[in-house]
């Protein structure tokens, strides 16, 4: 596993439900040299200052647009995580373009800034969503996922880019499961869009031990996809709100029936390597021969073979996740 003792480690969207659990973990398990939260709110900033008081822990406020402040705050970074981003699908379609210069343009700023400072390795987290998006939100993601692989090639050897893709969170904030909670509670009815649709899960311990993954097997690039398990959203509603009213509201704009990871174009260059899937770069500018590792211990997977939410091998029972959320 990666060693980031001593290590200065800047995180973009740091007060969210991923940052700050991964700053916690990280602090835990790491004698880092400090941990640079980046974020634009600064209430949440200050109540995560006051929760955590770690001397190594460093606020920045700023907004991923302003690239004159990403290359300020990332002087003498060794490692960036790029978690910042809008994500309400409504309010992105309604707000196009807030979402093309958060989650595009300011990726893109992220590249220029780690590539004129010299950090070492970015690690984008993406979603999803941005597997055959069906919506602005995933496309955006999808779109700062190639300007993140194709930063590769103005690196160099010493900045390396990276991306990690998963799918819901389990306790993250504005979650499916937050708002189910909330419903219930509100109500006492629970809206269903469609019996049938599933989702990808994966919890945030699991999301802290995929970055660390990454950031340790990384060569700039890659893509890597956690083989985490399924599970029917009205599965979901029995594990939450067994007791509840439904309703049946259909397929809200923009969603889609089942999520998809890996998609059918990737699939034929990805390999299964130390359980995780990887995904190579389609177009390799720099030296291909980086990814031989996962070619030579990797396993291919079949031509075409997407992981779609559907067809999993794996799902999570109702029993599992009222265990995960303390519900049992």
């Amino acid at each position: 596993m990666i060693d980031l003792n001593q290590k200065t480690i800047l995180v973009t969207g740091g007060t969210g439900s991923f940052g700050k659990d991964f700053v916690c973990r990280i602090l835990k398990d790491y004698n880092v040299k400090k941990i640079i939260i980046f974020s634009r709110d600064e209430l949440k900033q200050y109540h995560m200052q006051k929760e955590l008081d770690n001397p190594k822990l460093r606020f920045f406020l700023g907004d991923v647009r302003d690239l004159t402040r990403l290359r300020r705050s990332f002087c003498g970074v060794d490692i960036v995580i790029h978690a910042a981003a809008l994500k309400q699908v409504p309010a992105l379609e309604y707000n196009p373009m807030e979402a093309v210069n958060t989650n595009i343009i300011g990726t893109q700023n992220v590249i220029e800034a780690a590539i004129d400072r010299g950090v070492s390795k970015v690690l984008l987290i993406s979603t999803d969503k941005a597997a055959h998006p069906s919506n602005l939100y995933g496309s955006t993601k999808l779109c700062a996922e190639k300007l993140c692989i194709s930063a590769n090639s103005y690196g160099g050897d010493r900045t390396y880019f990276a991306v990690v893709r998963y799918g819901n969170v389990i306790g993250s904030r504005g979650s499916i499961v937050e708002t189910l909670l909330r419903l219930v509670k509100e109500s006492g009815t629970v809206e269903i869009t469609h019996e049938d649709m599933t989702r990808f899960w994966i919890n945030l311990s699991e999301t802290y031990q995929l970055v660390l993954f990454a950031l340790d097997h990384m060569v700039g690039g890659e893509i890597f996809v956690p083989q985490i398990p399924s599970m029917k959203l009205v599965d979901l509603i029995d594990a939450i709100a067994p007791e509840n009213e439904r309703n049946i509201v259909g397929i809200r704009p923009g969603e889609k029936m089942h999520e998809i990871l890996i998609t059918e174009q990737e699939a034929r260059h990805t390999r299964d390597f130390m359980g995780h899937y990887v995904v190579m770069p389609e177009f390799p500018f720099w030296e291909p021969s980086a990814y031989q590792k996962y070619y030579q211990t990797g396993t291919a997977l079949n031509s075409y073979e997407s992981f779609v939410s559907v067809d999993n091998n794996k799902w999570i029972t109702k029993e599992e996740l009222q265990k995960i959320m303390g519900l049992q």
